[in-house]
């Protein structure tokens, strides 16, 4: 990749559920701030021009297949709202690419995974506390499936879309 800017690794989901928290993300995220779809960050800050990190991500497809993922709660993060997800397979990926990584990795990126997906940021702690309480009333736990990985340069705010690569499932 071609670029002076960090890279960024997301997990693609399936359609419905993409859609679904898109539109929630759409109706409670305040618009002036909302650059992104929904999404789920496994990487906030890849080396740019680094031709391993594209021959990593194709290794890691080749090896993996769909990612079952659990959407366990809904959870207050200070001044928004998230959903809570868990996978053993997720943390396990994560972990490797982590491990294969872990020379040119920011201190943010060598944590634990923690998989969520942020429909609200930015407001008040009153109105996510509000949200909160309005969406837990009808939560139920459900499965997900992660379908792949996406590559994105990072714009200063918004993010540029590069390569999606799929799973077989």
């Amino acid at each position: 990749m071609d670029t002076p800017n960090p890279l960024l690794l997301t997990l693609n989901i399936n359609a419905e559920a993409q859609q679904y928290f898109d539109t929630l993300r759409q109706k409670h995220f305040p618009p002036e701030r909302n650059f992104l779809d929904a999404h789920l960050m496994l990487f906030h800050q890849l080396p740019p021009n680094n031709e391993s990190v594209i021959t990593d991500i194709e290794n890691i497809i080749a090896k993996h297949q769909t990612i079952s993922i659990q959407v366990t709660a809904l959870v207050g993060i200070g001044r928004g709202v998230a959903f809570k997800l868990e996978s053993t397979q997720l943390a396990a990926l994560h972990r490797e690419l982590q491990t294969t990584w872990k020379t040119f990795l920011i201190p943010q990126d060598t944590q634990r995974l923690w998989p969520h997906i942020t429909i609200q940021n930015k407001v008040t702690p009153e109105e996510a506390k509000v949200l909160l309480e309005e969406l837990s009333q009808e939560f139920k736990p459900f499965e997900i499936t992660g379908t792949g990985l996406s590559l994105w340069e990072y714009q200063g705010g918004p993010w540029q879309f590069l390569r999606s690569y799929d799973w077989k499932s």
